[in-house]
């Protein structure tokens, strides 16, 4: 339905007859656009003249709006708080995941490396080792522990304190 307002400024015709002919004007147009249908559309002229009009200011329903605002404006706060400690928490969970993967790569690589050390240090790899570098078994009294008492065994080497130099 389209409304045209058009105002004609004929002073010899009377409003109601310019209101009759444009009613006309728009019921011989209908079918054209509404392809076959035949309902009338009659457009009536109200004139309304709201120039006199002043809003009165009303301080019961500004009260009203400043504490709705002051209720939206907190629950709409409380709702942002919510979300931000949410959003954080998720955030720390995904962290704590990722962590706890870390966690578990490293102790697998602790326990292979654990295996790595003890396939390495297998006497009898190290003799194989040994014998295929050309290295023999020690003599005895070439072992010296170090848990054994001082003058058990051979010395090497030893650190003696100089003697006062004689005059």
């Amino acid at each position: 339905m389209a409304a045209c307002t058009t105002t004609y400024f004929e002073p010899r015709r009377g409003w109601t007859a310019r209101v009759a002919e444009r009613n006309t004007e728009l019921l011989a147009q209908q079918p054209m656009r509404r392809r076959g249908a035949l309902t009338p559309e009659f457009f009536f002229v109200k004139h309304f003249d709201n120039s006199r009009l002043v809003k009165a200011p009303d301080p019961v329903r500004m009260r009203e709006m400043r504490i709705f605002s002051a209720a939206v404006t907190v629950l709409f706060s409380l709702v942002m708080i919510y979300g931000l400690q949410h959003f954080s928490a998720i955030e720390t969970s995904y962290r704590v995941e990722s962590e706890k993967q870390a966690l578990e790569q490293l102790r697998e690589q602790n326990r292979q490396l654990r295996l790595k050390e003890a396939e390495l240090t297998q006497p009898e790899r190290i003799d194989t080792l040994a014998h295929q570098l050309g290295l023999a078994e020690p003599q005895p009294g070439q072992i010296i522990h170090p848990n054994a008492a001082p003058g058990a065994g051979p010395v090497l080497a030893q650190l003696r304190a100089p003697s006062p130099a004689a005059p």
